[in-house]
């Protein structure tokens, strides 16, 4: 038996730590650091740590408790004013950056010569798709750490990431299929439908029992979250597994079923510390560690400067656009579109599938991975300068209101 993971594991959990207290002290969101040290131990850099399935396995349960938690922190009313806010925030944050990624891979002929099976078309099309993914993990982590998760951009953020999700698995899935993968798009639209349906049923009836097991057995808590957890596990399996849906969706919407729970802020302390000591560091390392040491022709690190470029302008004016045209201020809507620009995982699982699907071939991957790590590690720095920009014009006004003169009784 392998002990080596052991070791590597150590090693990630200080270095994630360690470069997260640099980037505190600089005034950077800890999880830049943390995403550094992943890109520093892994093949694009010192190549000391690899990438073997035991990380990718606990990397994967790390976003699922991670999206657990903030589907625990959520407020669920703000959600449900947010909902059409949300779609239209999502739908625009589709399509601007579609356009964007079809366009540029035009422009560049992207796989033109390289003997792919599948039209020009479509090959131009899914470039587009790779960049309408949003990676809202990296984002929640942010969000806790500055203390904005539960407001009115935070809200807006994780309804419309969610509903992101699926518009990408509905183009991604027309887009294979036309490129004769076998995959039938009324099938696909059934099974999100009818997960949406079957979590409905399953957050009442959770809920329900949660509410009143809780009442009956107001001593036992540590039993209240182990069997949260078990929910959240079985609601992310059952949304990849048999909907097609990402399982982050499964554990968010699990989350939300205890969130306005009593004795939901034990279950949410628990598994701040299992995020905080294990599961997260590894997720957020494990990004770092998909990056590889690439050799990129002129053409291609001018097409990948261009993608990273395209990745961040179409979120920020589609999601930006969205906002505004639902009622957020400035601010909010620069705020929301902000959360909006990590790709993460989500974007390489896209490139991933479409690479088999021939849609995509190896030259362009590398680009992708660039992107996608950038936008990773860009988003939370950006996160940061908007949210303390709000603060501080909030700060300014108070201290104005404390200036003025008061008025003699």
């Amino acid at each position: 038996m392998e002990y080596d993971y052991i070791f590597f594991l150590a090693v990630i959990l200080f270095s994630t730590k360690l470069l997260g207290l640099i980037t505190k002290k600089i005034k950077l969101p800890q999880v830049v650091g943390a995403l550094c040290a992943g890109l520093i131990l892994g093949p694009a850099c010192l190549n000391f740590v690899e990438e073997t399935d035991f990380f990718i396995n606990l990397s994967e349960l790390g976003v699922i408790v991670l999206m657990f938690t903030a589907g625990l922190e959520a407020d669920v009313k703000e959600l449900k004013n947010s909902g059409k806010a949300s779609f239209i925030i999502a739908l625009l944050g589709v399509l601007v950056p579609l356009a964007g990624g079809f366009l540029l891979a035009w422009g560049f002929h992207i796989g033109n010569g390289e003997g792919l099976p599948t039209p020009e078309f479509l090959r131009y099309t899914f470039i587009g798709i790779i960049l309408t993914a949003t990676s809202v993990s990296i984002t929640v982590e942010t969000l806790k750490e500055l203390g904005k998760l539960n407001t009115r951009a935070g809200n807006a953020i994780l309804g419309a990431a969610i509903i992101d999700d699926i518009l990408g698995i509905i183009a991604l899935t027309i887009v294979t299929s036309l490129a004769g993968s076998g995959i039938n798009i009324g099938i696909v639209l059934l099974k999100i439908l009818g997960f949406f349906i079957f979590a409905g049923v399953s957050v009442v009836l959770y809920h329900l029992f949660f509410v009143k097991w809780r009442n009956r057995d107001k001593r036992n808590l540590r039993r209240h979250a182990i069997l949260s957890f078990v929910f959240c596990l079985l609601m992310s399996y059952s949304a990849e597994k048999f909907f097609g849906v990402a399982d982050i969706t499964g554990a968010f919407v699990a989350g939300l079923a205890i969130s306005n729970s009593i004795g939901v802020k034990y279950v949410s302390n628990r598994f701040e510390t299992l995020s905080y000591m294990l599961l997260s560091p590894v997720f957020f390392a494990s990004v770092g560690l998909k990056m590889q040491k690439v050799s990129l022709s002129r053409s291609m690190i001018v097409f990948s400067l261009l993608l990273l470029l395209i990745a961040i302008l179409a979120k920020v004016i589609g999601c930006g656009a969205g906002a505004r045209i639902c009622g957020y201020t400035n601010k909010e809507s620069l705020q929301i579109a902000t959360g909006m620009i990590s790709r993460g995982e989500v974007a390489l699982i896209v490139a991933t599938k479409g690479q088999t699907a021939g849609l995509m071939d190896d030259e362009v991957f590398a680009p992708i991975i660039i992107m996608v790590v950038a936008t990773t590690i860009l988003t939370p720095v950006f996160l940061k300068f908007v949210f303390k920009r709000s603060t501080l014009g909030k700060n300014k006004t108070k201290d104005k209101a404390l200036q003025q003169p008061v008025p003699e009784q």
